[in-house]
C-alpha cells in the first residue's frame, strides 16, 4: 500500500490523545445484549429476523457473493464429497467469512472439516482430481506444535492458483495446571466457533448448504457494532493461545474497532503477558507486528500495545545495554511513530514505496534506541535495534541493516539539511562527515557530502530524510499541544519537499548506481604498485570525491587530476 491509500483520518499528533484514542476507536455504538437470530438459505442470503433498533455503522452485506474462481473451488470440493459418498460438512472458517460480509475480497481460504483430518480430505481431493484427469498442486502437511500453541495439523493444496488450508473442527480438554490440551477430539462447529480468537472471526460459511453460520450468536452483531470480543472469557481465550492478544490488537487497528474492556483487562494481566513471552515463538510475534506496521492503522496498533503494557514483552531487549533507555522510552517510541505516520500522510504517495513506508515506521518506532548498544557473545558492540529485529521479532537481517543504516545517516543528514533547504553553500563541517575534501571548490562540497551519504543509504535516503525531520529543527516531543504539532509537522513537510527537490536538482538521484570512473587497477598503475592495499582504498575515496564534485568529468580527466595531485604530494614529502 502506497502512502496515497493511507487512512486520511489523522491519528493525532499529541501522544496523550493517542493513548486516549485507544478507548474510543469504535466506529459504531455498543449494541444491546444478544438478539435471537435465524438463518435462511437463499443463495447464501443471511436473514436477520431480530436486530437492534440502532442503525449499524459498519456496513455488513446480507449475503456472501462468490467469485467465479471460488465457485469452481467449492464445486470441486463438493464433487469430492459426492464422489466418495462422504457425510462431511465443508465450512469456510474465519477471516474469509468476515471479509466477505464486509464486502472485501479475500484469498485466504481455510476449510474446516467435521469428521476427518485435513490431510485425509486432501488425499481424497487428490484422488478425485486424478479420476477426472486433473493434477493436484502444492500438497503439504504442516504438523501441530502444541508447545507453540499450534494445536491443529494443517493440510494445504492449490486449487485454481489459490492456496487452500484444511483443518478439522476441534474440541479440547485441558489439565488443571496447563493450557496445552491433554486431549484433542473432533468437535462440533459450535465447539470450534467458541475456540476461535474473536467473535468476528468465529463465523462459518457452510459450502454444503450455502449458509453463513454465526454459532456464537454474536459474530454478526459485533461486526456491525465494531467490537473486538472473544467468544469465551478473554483470559481463557488468551491463555489458550497468547498470540490472540496481538491478533485482537491488529484487527482492532485494522478495522478501527473497539477492544472490549474485559478483553483489555485480560490482555494486560501478568498471566497473559508471561504466557505471551514464554509460550509464543518470536517468529509468530514478529509476523503479527509486521502485519500491524504494514497495515492501515499502525499507530493505533502500537498505541494498544503501549496501553496494555505489552511493549517490552513484544519488543524485548537484552538485559545489559548502554547507555540506559530514555525515561518513558516506550511512550517516546510511540510518539515518534505517530509523528512519522502523520508526516507520511502529509507528504503523500509519490515519495515512498510500500517497503520504504514500512521501514520508515520501524525506524521512527525505534528512533529512541538509535544510540543504544549491547555486547554480543564476542564482546562486540551491536546496535540494540539489530537485537530487536533479529531476536525479539525474528525479522530478516536486511530490515535490521536498513534501519540501522538510516539511523546512522540521520546525524550527518541533520548537518546538511539547513544547506540543502536554503540551497546555500555556507560553511559545511566536512570533519563531521568523515570525508576529506582537498582542492574541492566550496560550491561543490554540498554535492560531494550529500552524494556520499546517499551512496550509503541508497534507495532509503528519503526514509532517512523523513526520520531526520523528526529531530529537525528540534526533536518531536511528547507533550506539546496537538495544534502546535500539526503546524510543526506541516513546516517539516515543506522542509522535506525542499530538501528532496535540492537533491534532485544536484543530480544525485540514484547516485549509488553510478560506477567509479577509475578502477583499482588504474590507481595501482599511477602509483606504480604491484598489489592493492590501504593506499588504493584511500585514493578510491579521493577519486570518488573528485567525481562527485565534477559530474561532467571523464575518466581521463579524473586520472590526470590524480597524477597531478600525487605529484604534489611527492614534492611536499
Amino acid at each position: 500500500m502506497r502512502a496515497s491509500s493511507l487512512n486520511g483520518h489523522s491519528s493525532g499528533l499529541f501522544l496523550r490523545s493517542i493513548v486516549r484514542s485507544c478507548n474510543p476507536l469504535a466506529i459504531g455504538s455498543v449494541w444491546s445484549p444478544l438478539k435471537a437470530r435465524s438463518l435462511t438459505k437463499t443463495a447464501g442470503l443471511l436473514s436477520c429476523k431480530s436486530m437492534s433498533a440502532n442503525t449499524p455503522v459498519v456496513r455488513v452485506k446480507e449475503k456472501i457473493g462468490l467469485t467465479e474462481k471460488e465457485k469452481m473451488i467449492f464445486d470441486r470440493l463438493l464433487a469430492t464429497v459426492r464422489h466418495f459418498d462422504l457425510p462431511t460438512q465443508l465450512r469456510v472458517a474465519g477471516g474469509w467469512v468476515r471479509d466477505k460480509l464486509l464486502g472485501k475480497e479475500c484469498y485466504d481460504i481455510d476449510i474446516a472439516l467435521d469428521d476427518m483430518l485435513g490431510s485425509t480430505f486432501v488425499d481424497k481431493v487428490t484422488q478425485y482430481l486424478a479420476s477426472t484427469g486433473e493434477e493436484a498442486q502444492g500438497l503439504a502437511v504442516i504438523p501441530s506444535n502444541p508447545d507453540q500453541s499450534k494445536h491443529l495439523e494443517t493440510a494445504r493444496m492449490r486449487l485454481y492458483d489459490i492456496w487452500i488450508d484444511f483443518v478439522n473442527l476441534r474440541s479440547e480438554k485441558y489439565s488443571d495446571n496447563s493450557r496445552i490440551p491433554t486431549q484433542m477430539d473432533f468437535g462440533t462447529a459450535e465447539e470450534d466457533a467458541y475456540r476461535r480468537d474473536l467473535t468476528i472471526n468465529s463465523m462459518f460459511y457452510n459450502i454444503n448448504t450455502s449458509l453463513v453460520e454465526d454459532l456464537t450468536g454474536r459474530g454478526i452483531d459485533d461486526l456491525r457494532s465494531g467490537k473486538i470480543v472473544t467468544p469465551l472469557a478473554p483470559k481463557e481465550t488468551f491463555l489458550d493461545d497468547p498470540l490472540r492478544v496481538l491478533r485482537a490488537i491488529r484487527f482492532g487497528a485494522r478495522f478501527s474497532f473497539t477492544l472490549d474492556e474485559e478483553l483489555k483487562r485480560a490482555a494486560a494481566s501478568n498471566d497473559v503477558k508471561d504466557a505471551l513471552a514464554a509460550k509464543i515463538s518470536r517468529e509468530r510475534i514478529g509476523t503479527e507486528v509486521d502485519l500491524m506496521v504494514s497495515g492501515n492503522g499502525p499507530v493505533k496498533a502500537i498505541a494498544y500495545i503501549y496501553e496494555l503494557q505489552l511493549f517490552w514483552v513484544v519488543f524485548s531487549l537484552p538485559h545489559e545495554h548502554e547507555p540506559t533507555l530514555p525515561e518513558e522510552c516506550d511512550r517516546l517510541c510511540l510518539a515518534y511513530m505517530d509523528a512519522a505516520w502523520s508526516l507520511l500522510q502529509l507528504i503523500g504517495s509519490l515519495s515512498l514505496t510500500d517497503e520504504q513506508r514500512r521501514l520508515s515506521l520501524y525506524a521512527a518506532l525505534f528512533f529512541p534506541f538509535r544510540t543504544i548498544t549491547y555486547e554480543d557473545n564476542k564482546g562486540k558492540k551491536i546496535p540494540i535495534v539489530n537485537y530487536v529485529f533479529r531476536n525479539s521479532l525474528k525479522r530478516k537481517a536486511s530490515d535490521a541493516e536498513t534501519v540501522v543504516s538510516v539511523h546512522s545517516a540521520v546525524a550527518r543528514l541533520l548537518s546538511l539539511i539547513p544547506f540543502l533547504e536554503s540551497n546555500v553553500d555556507g560553511e559545511l563541517n566536512e570533519d563531521e562527515m568523515g570525508i576529506e575534501l582537498v582542492d574541492i571548490p566550496a560550491s561543490s562540497k554540498l554535492r560531494v557530502l550529500t552524494g556520499f551519504l546517499l551512496r550509503e543509504v541508497k534507495d532509503f535516503w528519503r526514509v532517512a530524510l523523513l526520520i531526520a525531520l523528526l529531530a529537525y529543527p528540534s526533536p518531536i516531543g511528547c507533550s506539546e499541544d496537538a495544534m502546535f504539532k500539526h503546524i510543526e509537522l506541516d513546516k517539516r513537510k515543506k522542509v522535506f519537499q525542499a530538501v528532496e527537490n535540492a537533491i534532485l536538482k544536484l543530480g544525485l538521484e540514484k547516485i549509488w548506481e553510478v560506477k567509479p570512473l577509475v578502477t583499482g587497477k588504474d590507481i595501482m598503475n599511477v602509483l606504480q604498485l604491484k598489489c592493492g592495499g590501504p593506499l588504493v582504498k584511500e585514493w578510491q575515496q579521493k577519486l570518488l570525491v573528485w567525481q562527485l564534485a565534477t559530474p561532467a568529468g571523464t575518466a581521463d580527466e579524473c586520472l590526470e587530476w590524480m597524477r597531478q595531485t600525487h605529484l604534489k604530494r611527492i614534492k611536499m614529502e
